[in-house]
């Protein structure tokens, strides 16, 4: 069994072309390929500018339109029902309407 783990460590060794300690292997990352650096930093700042100038485009487009105004929706009786006042006033938090104190 020993000779087996042996002549199999000779086996890989003679078929990798060398010993297991003379060369050691370049490992090669999938980000290293042929790129260099500096062009994709390059490629990428110009996206994002791009991508800044056009969401900025298009929020200047969106925001100029305008909004449609709809007319004030008919008091129904049953809004706003108040069976007693808020400990703050007779107006809820956001609302001002003005009330004739007696």
């Amino acid at each position: 069994m020993a000779t087996s783990l042996v002549r199999s460590g000779f086996l890989r060794s003679a078929l990798r072309g060398s010993a297991r300690g003379s060369q050691v292997p370049k490992r090669n990352f999938a980000s290293s390929g042929h790129h260099d650096d500096a062009y994709e930093t390059a490629k990428w700042e110009k996206i994002t500018y791009l991508g800044i100038v056009s969401c900025t485009g298009l929020a200047v487009y969106n925001l100029s339109k305008g909004h449609p105004h709809f007319k004030e929706p008919p008091a129904y009786p049953y809004l706003h029902i108040r069976n007693k006042e808020f400990p703050w006033g007779p107006d809820g938090l956001f609302e001002t309407k003005h009330h004739e104190e007696h």
